[in-house]
Formats: structure tokens, sequence, C-alpha cells
């Protein structure tokens, strides 16, 4: 007997769960969810995690719908693994198969990065090599560079020393300041980690 098209349910698309790290208000999280609507996209984000309990991130999150929590950090005082362990629980608890880090502002130690090798993404504003750590627009403007931008690379136990997966350029302009350089930068950062996420989810659901 024919079954009523009616009855016939189109299959749920096969996606990645992904969490998102962030310290701060999480504009990059905020491109990232915003991507991730779409259920073509290959990364459900599932969960937003932050070190700081008074993080603005989070309560957008929450106001979409996706589960937000925090693990303060200061508890844990100097034992910084100590913390990732508690990070590192909740991660598994929750099924996360890829972690971005969005401004999350802790450098992390080798137990906590070797247990995410080649599923943890990092976004830099700067076009690595150049310009690791930190106040990357003032040294470009200083070392008088014509280029700036930003790039998503894999994380390692070195400070911005990963894999580059992508990255995105912006010129750099007669009068720029810090903070015109860095707005413009910003917004080519949300352009270019959704893609890089993608592209790394995408490789996950095709085995590689």
């Amino acid at each position: 007997m024919a079954v009523p098209t009616t009855l016939i349910q189109p299959s749920k698309p096969r996606r990645v769960p992904t969490a998102v790290l962030i310290s701060g208000r999480g504009s990059n999280m905020e491109a990232l969810l915003a991507a991730s609507r779409d259920p073509a996209f290959p990364a459900e984000i599932t969960l937003v995690l932050s070190n700081n309990p008074g993080a603005p991130g989070l309560a957008s999150a929450a106001k979409q719908g996706i589960e937000a929590m925090a693990i303060d950090h200061r508890p844990f005082g100097r034992d910084r693994e100590a913390h990732e362990r508690a990070l590192q629980e909740v991660l598994v608890a929750h099924g996360i198969q890829l972690v971005c880090l969005a401004g999350y502002m802790r450098v992390l130690t080798p137990w906590l990065v070797g247990r995410w090798e080649g599923r943890m993404l990092n976004i830099h504003p700067a076009l690595l090599p150049k310009f690791p750590g930190l106040h990357t627009h003032e040294r470009a403007l200083e070392a008088g560079e014509g280029q700036h931008g930003c790039t998503v690379h894999l994380v390692t136990a070195g400070v911005d020393e990963g894999p580059i997966l992508g990255q995105a350029s912006v010129p750099v302009l007669a009068g720029d300041t810090p903070a015109t350089l860095g707005a413009r930068v910003l917004a080519r950062e949300h352009e270019l980690y959704p893609a890089m996420l993608a592209r790394s989810a995408q490789a996950i659901l095709d085995g590689q």
C-alpha cells in the first residue's frame, strides 16, 4: 500500500554539534549563530560557554534559544587546567564535536588543546603570522602596513601559531585609527568565521 504523502517527513540534515567560547559581548558569536540558523549550515551551535558570568553574549545566546552557561575561572585561582577540566566536562556532556573561540580571553593549556586537536578554531584580528597577541590594529598602524585583516586558524599550544584555515584583508587607509581600522577588520571577521566553521564542519561530515 502506498504511504500517504502527508505522513512522509523529510529527513533532518545532519549537522555537527558546536560550542562557542566567549568572554565578552560575543560579536563573532552572533555572526556564527546567525549563519547556523540556516538548516543547511553544516554546524549546529548548541552551547555557548564563558569564563565570565557577566559576559553580555550569554544573555544574547539564551534569548536565541541556545544553552548558555558560565564556568567562572576565578574560583580556580591559578589552576588553569582545573578550570579547563570543568569546561571539558560540559563540552563532553553536550556531545560537542567542534569548538569555536570567539573573543575567549584565556590562554589555553596543552591539556585542553590536545583534546581538541584539529577541532578547535580561533579567529585573530591580524594577518598571521604577523601580529600575534594583543593590540593588533595599533601595531599594524605603527608598522606602516598597507594591508591588515583577520585569520581563522586551528588552536595549538602556541598562541596564535596554529595552522591557518583562511584569511580576509582590508586596506589600511590614510588617517586610520585603531578604532576605524578595527571596525573594518571586524566586519570581515563576521564573514570569514562562519565560512571557515562551515568548511570545518563539512569536512567532519564528509569523514575527512
